[in-house]
């Protein structure tokens, strides 16, 4: 009588982690997930380790939790796996101000981004 089981949304041999509410702008977010997409696993964490920017242990958190996603709930071999996508969204802005000369307000925005990873598992070619 139950409910059908829900279907996947990734590929079988992909698995997939999401981060909301990071407090960076998706600009500048999205500037660390293009230094990742593409690359193996263990490399995009190397990358993320030694970056610069604050941002990057927030996305490699998110990518360790894609990994053991794939490792402990899609049974997928971690030493084949690659960031086959990273995407990021907007979320909410929060609105604050500052007194401007002339009784004017000066408007002050402070962005909230989420972060997507996907990882796919791809046989090495010999």
């Amino acid at each position: 009588m139950g409910k059908d089981k829900n279907p996947r949304r990734v590929a079988e041999n992909e698995a997939m982690a999401k981060t909301r509410m990071l407090r960076t702008s998706p600009q500048k977010l999205n500037l660390v997930a293009a230094m990742i997409r593409g690359k193996k696993v263990d490399k995009a964490i190397a990358d993320l380790t030694f970056s610069k920017r604050r941002i990057s242990e927030d996305v490699m958190k998110c990518l360790q939790s894609a990994i053991a996603n794939a490792e402990n709930n899609h049974g997928l071999d971690v030493d084949e796996l690659v960031v086959a996508e990273a995407w990021v969204g907007k979320n909410l802005v929060m609105k604050r101000g500052r007194p401007r000369a002339r009784g004017r307000f000066g408007r002050i925005n402070k962005p909230f981004s989420e972060i997507t990873i996907k990882v796919r598992q791809v046989e090495e070619q010999a």
